[in-house]
């Protein structure tokens, strides 16, 4: 069975985000990953990950205004020393956090910027990330995310992936496989997984219709997860995931896939 990390700004929204920590403790949870911590005071947060021996697996880059409708800044060729200066908090609250890896999202491409100016920006943006991240020891993963939910992002597939990370050439950047959005935008999920293992460093999961928990869809990831284990992925597995109905009721998934449930 992969290790699961509770993603808090997805599960447990019932309770203050701070709260959040102890209850995916109580279920069972060892790590955990959300969006963004940097609303939150980062020693704050240290000691709710020390309170409930959890390890920090994940978060992401800063990506601009969210409330406004900002899903990342890395493809905009106006947004470069904003973005400089997002690493360099990431940076600050990872060391703080020991949390190993952070997450680019390229965002939507800019009204007026064509696609191919749009992906010179996140390459060389990723550039600057992975250099700087490394020399802090922190490892870079970019995300491609579905046209659906977020119509106009920059980066949409796996191979496109593939071809901006080729492009960067940096050990330090691999993908964020997100398990919900590449069955929407290409499907054929277990191959993928298998030939890429090496290029991918995280893996989100979400069942799909409705990105509700596993189960509630049409993927099977009885066997996703027991594919995970066959090719050696030693990664973690992000549950960055809408519950159907409540965190705790869908929450009943972790024991019939075999994980220790505690709340």
């Amino acid at each position: 069975m992969p290790k699961l990390a509770a993603n808090l700004s997805m599960l447990f929204t019932e309770l203050p985000f701070m709260e959040r920590f102890g209850a995916a403790a109580e279920y069972g949870f060892k790590g955990v990953e959300y969006l963004f911590p940097y609303d939150f005071d980062v020693a704050a947060i240290r000691d709710e990950l020390e309170a409930h021996g959890l390890k920090q697996v994940l978060f992401n880059l800063p990506a601009g205004d969210w409330d406004a409708g900002d899903r990342g800044i890395a493809a905009d060729p106006a947004r470069v020393e904003e973005f400089r200066r997002g690493v360099s908090l990431a940076i600050e609250y990872a060391k703080a956090l020991g949390c190993p890896q952070v997450n680019c999202l390229a965002g939507i491409v800019p009204e007026g910027v064509s696609q191919s100016e749009a992906e010179a920006t996140l390459t060389g943006n990723l550039k600057y990330a992975a250099a700087e991240l490394e020399k802090a020891g922190i490892r870079l993963v970019m995300e491609a995310i579905n046209t659906r939910d977020i119509p106009g992002f920059a980066l949409n597939t796996t191979g496109q992936a593939l071809q901006i990370q080729e492009a960067v050439g940096s050990a330090n950047l691999t993908l964020q496989y997100d398990i919900y959005h590449m069955q929407i935008m290409e499907g054929d999920i277990a191959p993928t997984l298998s030939a890429h293992l090496a290029e991918i460093g995280h893996v989100q999961l979400a069942d799909t219709p409705g990105r509700h928990e596993p189960g509630t869809g049409e993927l099977n990831y009885h066997f996703l997860f027991s594919h995970l284990d066959s090719i050696g992925y030693q990664g973690w597995v992000g549950c960055e995931y809408k519950p159907a109905t409540t965190t705790a009721e869908g929450l009943a998934w972790l024991k019939e896939y075999g994980m220790n449930q505690e709340g």
